[in-house]
């Protein structure tokens, strides 16, 4: 936590009353407006030896919800809306809970979709804007995918972003992505902060990994495991129905096996979870491999969950990056596959393996009703805050309380599977793996 501040930016004081009608009132039992003030601890972890707790306004995180006073104009008011990077479930379901928040609430009526991410801003682009209403964004959210299209890349193009947005005369941008994309946000807002415009940026946090920093999950995530578990599920009835069966299953996790983990706990039936964060070996006594062969001996089947990140530097592929600057990584899975039948091949074990990789199934699929409520909220809390003039912000959920993030914080690190922790801990018992699979 050393040298993050939490404090959130503002485009000038809000002066113009809300068209949302609430309470200033606690207790007389109407929803009320959320002032600035208004805040939550972000470490909440006590010592019964320490009797004081220091607060410091940069370490509070800001509340998020309506504002009773608000910077802009809804007159005056022009929204873009931008999903970037790869699918996720639920990128409709925010993207029609920003227009319905924005049209129905504050009386908006100049709402952009701007089509495959940060490149429709581009010069050469030649897809048209689409214009959003209720009625256009009203059955979205039951289908999967982005109406708008998505794309990775043109982040890094900054000024020729903000100069389409000023061509546009755009006042509001939304930006539904993951560290990539906000780290475009970013240097969009920086942008506009330089040239001194009043345009509000604000993000809305998009990542299946769940690895985006201070926020306890991103949209997607609870369908993603969701859909991993059912591919585990098949992968176990192989298994258990076969001689010498193995279940290999990759999910997505570049740099950290949060989906992994939680689709281990949602199905149990896993035998071995490897994830980036936790280095094995595949050969030796204490080995992968090794294990593997005593789990067959002793049960005849097992099930290896593998994050799609785990195992690289065992791959040796070289370096390259995609369009938004992310790792292309060698695929574990074959790699796994391959390794695991030359193995068992050598030592004259038959085995009946199978491999599932159900990536771009999850993706691509709507999102789940838990999943579809938190995209519910993210959208129209991101419209309170871009309306009450906040910038260089992300919507997230800490503590079970929408809050509003600083980008720059959130982008500063990425939120790794804590090895020492509770969530780990829980996945060595309900799998019986080895703490360590290494011949240290």
């Amino acid at each position: 936590m050393e040298n993050i501040s939490f404090k959130i930016d503002n485009l000038g004081k809000p002066s113009i009353t809300s068209p949302i009608e609430l309470s200033t009132v606690i207790g007389d039992s109407i929803v009320n407006y959320v002032p600035d003030n208004e805040g939550i601890l972000y470490s909440i972890d006590a010592n019964t030896d320490s009797t004081s707790v220091e607060l410091n306004p940069d370490t509070i995180l800001e509340k998020a919800g309506p504002r009773q006073k608000i910077f802009f104009d809804p007159k005056h008011v022009h929204a873009a809306i931008a999903t970037c990077g790869g699918l996720c479930p639920g990128l409709n379901d925010v993207i029609r809970s920003i227009v319905r928040c924005l049209w129905l609430r504050y009386g908006v009526r100049r709402i952009s979709g701007i089509q495959y991410g940060y490149r429709g801003l581009l010069p050469e682009s030649s897809y048209p804007i689409i214009p959003l209403d209720p009625d256009v964004v009203d059955d979205i959210h039951k289908i999967g995918g982005t109406m708008l299209g998505s794309s990775r890349g043109g982040g890094e193009r900054t000024e020729e972003l903000v100069d389409a947005l000023e061509r546009l005369n755009i006042n509001i941008l939304f930006t539904i992505g993951g560290d990539g994309t906000q780290k475009g946000s970013l240097k969009i807002a920086n942008e506009i902060e330089k040239r001194g415009l009043k345009i509000a940026v604000v993000g809305i946090p998009k990542t299946i990994d769940n690895d985006l920093s201070f926020i306890e999950k991103s949209f997607g995530f609870e369908t993603a495991v969701s859909l991993a578990a059912q591919a585990v599920s098949a992968a176990h009835t192989e298994a258990h129905s076969a001689i010498n069966g193995v279940g290999l299953v990759k999910v997505m996790g570049r740099e950290s096996g949060f989906i992994a983990a939680h689709t281990a706990l949602a199905v149990h039936e896993a035998n071995f979870v490897l994830i980036p964060e936790v280095p094995f070996e595949l050969e030796g006594d204490n080995g992968l491999l090794a294990h593997l062969e005593r789990r067959l001996a002793r049960r005849n089947h097992a099930v290896i969950i593998v994050a799609e990140g785990a195992a690289e530097e065992l791959m040796h592929g070289e370096a390259h990056t995609d369009e938004s600057g992310n790792k292309i990584l060698p695929d574990v899975g074959i790699f796994l596959k391959d390794k695991i039948k030359a193995y068992f091949k050598e030592k004259n074990i038959p085995v009946n393996l199978k491999y599932i990789d159900p990536s771009y199934m999850i993706r691509s699929a709507p999102a789940c009703a838990s999943d579809s409520v938190y995209c519910s909220r993210l959208g129209t809390n991101a419209v309170h805050a871009a309306m009450a003039g906040k910038t260089k912000v992300l919507i997230g959920l800490v503590h079970n309380t929408f809050v509003h993030l600083p980008i720059e914080a959130v982008v500063s690190r990425r939120k790794k599977v804590d090895t020492e922790g509770s969530l780990w801990r829980d996945v060595l018992e309900a799998t019986q793996q080895p703490i360590s699979m290494t011949n240290k």
